[in-house]
């Protein structure tokens, strides 16, 4: 309770000059490292169990069956996973949560010099993700939350400047409010959300490496993007108004897909776009386009890129 009053003083005093309330910061990350310690040496079903009671039904929310299409197993194989690798990770993870109390005020106060409109009013969650994600918005129950996973944190961030992580976050709290998600659209909104957060987090972090903006991962991916990058805008341009959810995976996790090309390419196209509209158009500007305004400039540029990416013919 004591580093909870801690984090909301300091994003009070980050926040000192926005007329937003500051929110509100919940530190699970924490209630794992106890409920890890404390249960070492219990037998594997019994403290599944016990995590269900102790940890998960504090967020039931992002822990509980319901996110798993009610297959309890594959909720409880996720913890289990995570419980018996977390000894290898927990001086580490420690550490990143202990940064993150610090960390979350700075971030915020550099975020809302450059957007004074920013209003951080969404609830933020700093936890284990069991190794779903190490930031992003959900929508749980009909309300939408900033999650951070400190385990995915720990493992993809280390050593790296979180600055452009911490930003790019934090603009997808600031862009849904000032323009929200369109129902029923293609694979071109997605593209333009995550390219723009990546986009705003270099513009704000003008020396930050691929790896710090998020875009290096998985591991060999981002060379092999470069090397086919005509292809994988060909056929981006294919998918863009594609609303199958199918559609969404390769572009923005880590799957391969059947065209053999680089998992999670998303980011990085995205990221091309928005930096090439943001070539006539401040930030300010960016953030506030519509769907019905920032679609056609999607299309009209990855066709503009495509081109520009096509191989000399012989």
């Amino acid at each position: 309770m004591k580093r909870l009053l801690l984090i909301s003083s300091l994003l009070c005093t980050a926040l000192a000059g926005n007329a937003a309330e500051p929110p509100k910061v919940i530190n699970l990350a924490r209630d794992f490292v106890t409920f890890w310690d404390a249960t070492q040496g219990m037998p594997e079903p019994q403290r599944v169990a016990a995590f269900h009671q102790q940890v998960g039904a504090k967020f039931p929310g992002f822990y509980g069956v319901q996110r798993y299409q009610g297959d309890s197993a594959a909720i409880d194989q996720r913890i289990a996973k995570a419980l018996t690798n977390f000894g290898a990770l927990r001086q580490a993870y420690v550490a990143k949560i202990d940064q993150f109390d610090a960390d979350l005020p700075r971030h915020m106060t550099t975020f809302s010099t450059a957007f004074p409109q920013f209003k951080p009013n969404v609830p933020i969650y700093l936890l284990h993700s069991l190794s779903e994600m190490d930031g992003g918005t959900r929508d749980l129950d009909g309300k939408n939350y900033l999650i951070f996973g400190a385990d995915m944190m720990t493992r993809l961030h280390a050593g790296d400047n979180e600055a452009a992580f911490f930003h790019h976050e934090l603009f997808h709290i600031h862009h849904d409010a000032r323009a929200p998600e369109c129902e029923g659209q293609g694979m071109w909104q997605p593209l333009w959300r995550e390219g723009l957060a990546t986009y705003v987090s270099q513009v704000l972090n003008p020396n930050a490496s691929e790896s710090e903006m998020l875009l290096t991962f998985p591991e060999g991916s981002l060379p092999k993007l470069k090397a086919t990058l005509y292809a994988s805008l060909a056929h981006l341009e294919t998918v863009l108004d594609n609303p199958d959810d199918a559609q969404y995976a390769p572009l923005f996790m880590m799957k391969q897909d059947s065209t053999g090309l680089a998992p999670r390419r998303g980011y990085y196209m995205g990221y091309l776009v928005a930096r090439d509209i943001g070539k006539t158009r401040d930030l300010k500007t960016l953030a506030n386009l519509d769907c019905k305004q920032a679609r056609p400039l999607v299309i009209e540029t990855v066709r503009k890129l495509k081109q520009a990416a096509q191989p000399a013919s012989d």
